[in-house]
């Protein structure tokens, strides 16, 4: 019957036996289904696809389904009615699969984590359109997808805060009303999330909200460097005032009965010398009125770093544990809160920021070890992050092998760990009959394990984009060759002919390899000042000055056209403080002058 038979470990939940059944091909064609489902059993007959008789059976896992489709029609059966949304979902991929027909037999599958989600960094410094929100969350919804939450800095337009927001193309309430009512129609629950802690340099930028920070002055680090005020300090009366009056507007434009306020990253607290305030001002957060009947989320690198904490949280609290490394400790780390009776969401991410072009391997890995572990500590759900680090210079088709890889080993790990991601992408993510766009885009995500140096939560391989005074082939870039830069640039130019030759049917297909086109431009020029560097002593101050003028001059268009691509996808505010980044690596190009103390390291 052209099937395989792979056993895999038993599944950890319902009992079920840990076999996968695997067809190879049904009538000819590959079935390449978003998540794979734990039970597979179709032949290679294939009928008339038509609606299905759907029913609901409580004895089905939550969310599970179970299709069967012979020459008499199709059943489906649900545990509940995202069961049946599931179903019919995973026909339409069936359909689509085989022109219109579907393969004879059965399908039965239910999700590993109750939650599922993406979180989507809307305040550094890329605010979507409502048209980008709506077509992402469509295909995630698609994908099983669950859970969908909005990072807010900034960036929701708070009625008596303009000045904080003015400039930043904000979501109004009633975006967010339509966008919550279009989630729902999706079985798709979207989520606030406000920090309430740290992350508040916007606000604590202007002088009406400043002298509630912990150091309206500044605040030094460890190099000695100055940087501006980002924590909003709990021990005065101004910031509680605050933070419920935020919380209250924004709260009213969400059915979710969950709330993520944040707390990470409070750099100018001391700690430990003030855990007991920050443990407070949990508690004080968790009482709040606004937050009745709300389950309140954490990040939780504070109660990693300062365990006691963990037996003084309230009720009523779950910690997100995040990390994004494919070695991050999440089995300790979620262990110990498991221990401590503390509900948890498992985080790992797209590894999309700060890499302009992806780091997939880190990805898939970060996300199979995330999975694992959250399935063997009894995790809530899996929470998949997409950041937008110092300008949020990676395009959205970057981050879409994260969230297509997340979405299907969220689902089910054992019938997805080793799934074809090109080919899912090529299919699910892109319509690309042609097979190139998913193979170029993991080529390129893959770019920065082509130079020795690795660094987490960067690619090293642009590393000097951001701090062009750093000195190559020194310090986290020790290492870097020039013949491991020309290999490189050699993968930019075959993924990019990969790219001309792909034919995607997505609406924004050829958006999607514009973005990734110009991508990898960027990357092929900062592999070309990098050798000119290496060439030299790794200073650009050393490189000649023709050579600078060349980089600038094939700088500036890449610019231009940057903005153009923003513009096509998400709204102006932000745009400017993204390209200041670019900008600046120009003027240290023209000039030859480079500022030590730019972006503070």
């Amino acid at each position: 019957m052209g099937r395989t038979h792979r056993p895999l470990r038993p599944s950890r939940r319902h009992g079920e036996p840990g076999v996968l059944r695997v067809p190879q091909e049904v009538g000819g064609r590959s079935v390449n289904l978003l998540p794979r489902p734990r039970h597979l059993d179709l032949g290679d007959a294939l009928v008339s696809a038509r609606p299905p008789v759907a029913t609901l059976h409580r004895s089905l896992p939550a969310q599970g389904y179970e299709l069967r489709i012979d020459a008499d029609g199709v059943q489906l059966r649900g545990g509940d009615d995202a069961g049946l949304f599931y179903g019919r979902a995973t026909l339409d991929q069936l359909a689509r699969l085989h022109d219109d027909r579907l393969p004879v037999g059965t399908v039965r599958d239910w999700p590993d984590f109750p939650v599922r989600g993406v979180m989507l960094d809307i305040s550094r410094d890329k605010v979507p359109t409502m048209h980008t929100l709506e077509t992402l969350i469509d295909r995630l919804a698609s994908w099983k997808v669950n859970q969908v939450q909005l990072y807010f800095e900034h960036t929701f337009a708070y009625r008596d805060h303009e000045e904080v927001w003015g400039r930043a193309s904000p979501l109004t309430a009633e975006e967010v009303t339509r966008l919550d009512e279009f989630c729902r129609a999706r079985h798709v629950e979207l989520v606030p999330n406000q920090n309430c802690l740290g992350h508040m340099g916007r606000w604590l930028a202007h002088e009406r909200y400043r002298q509630m920070a912990i150091a309206p002055d500044g605040w030094p680090d460890a190099r000695g460097h100055l940087h501006a005020p980002t924590t909003i300090d709990p021990a005065k009366p101004a910031s509680l005032a605050l933070v419920r009056d935020l919380l209250a507007e924004l709260l009213a434009c969400f059915s979710s009965g969950r709330v993520q306020v944040g707390l990470d990253e409070p750099w100018e607290l001391p700690l430990p010398e003030r855990l007991d305030d920050y443990v407070g001002w949990v508690h004080t957060l968790r009482g709040v009125p606004e937050l009745n009947g709300r389950e309140m989320l954490i990040w939780g690198d504070i109660l990693a770093n300062h365990p006691k904490a963990r037996a003084q949280l309230p009720d009523g609290v779950t910690v997100c544990e995040w990390g994004y490394e494919d070695w991050h400790p999440f089995g300790d780390r979620m262990a110990a809160l498991t221990d401590a009776g503390v509900p948890h969401l498992v985080c790992p991410g797209t590894s999309s920021w700060l890499s302009i072009l992806g780091r997939v391997t880190n990805m898939t890995g970060n996300c199979r070890v995330a999975a694992d572990a959250g399935l063997a500590n009894g995790s809530r759900g899996f929470l998949t992050t997409d950041w937008g680090d110092m300008g949020h210079l990676q395009y959205l088709p970057v981050s879409e092998p994260g969230f297509v890889y997340a979405a299907a080993v969220s689902w089910c790990l054992d019938a997805n760990a080793d799934l074809d991601l090109a080919a899912a992408l090529d299919v699910h993510a892109f319509d690309d009959h042609t097979g190139e766009l998913g193979g170029a885009l993991l080529a390129l995500g893959d770019a920065h394990r082509d130079i020795a140096p690795q660094f987490p939560n960067v690619s090293v391989l642009v590393l000097h984009l951001y701090y062009p005074q750093l000195q190559l082939d020194r310090g986290v870039s020790a290492g870097m060759t020039i013949e491991d830069l020309q290999g490189v640039e050699e993968r930019l130019a075959t993924a990019i002919a990969q790219l001309r030759r792909a034919r995607p049917r997505r609406p924004d297909g050829d958006l999607v390899k514009d973005e990734l086109r110009t991508a990898a431009e960027l990357v092929a020029l900062l592999c070309r000042d990098a050798r000119a560097r290496l060439d030299q002593d790794g200073w650009l101050s050393s490189v000649p000055a023709r050579k600078r003028a060349e980089l600038a001059a094939d700088l500036a268009p890449l610019m231009e056209h940057h903005r153009e691509l923003w513009l096509a996808r998400n709204r102006p505010g932000g745009l400017d403080d993204s390209v200041a980044w670019l900008d600046h690596l120009h003027e240290c190009y023209e000039t030859g002058v480079t500022d030590r103390s730019w972006g503070r390291i």
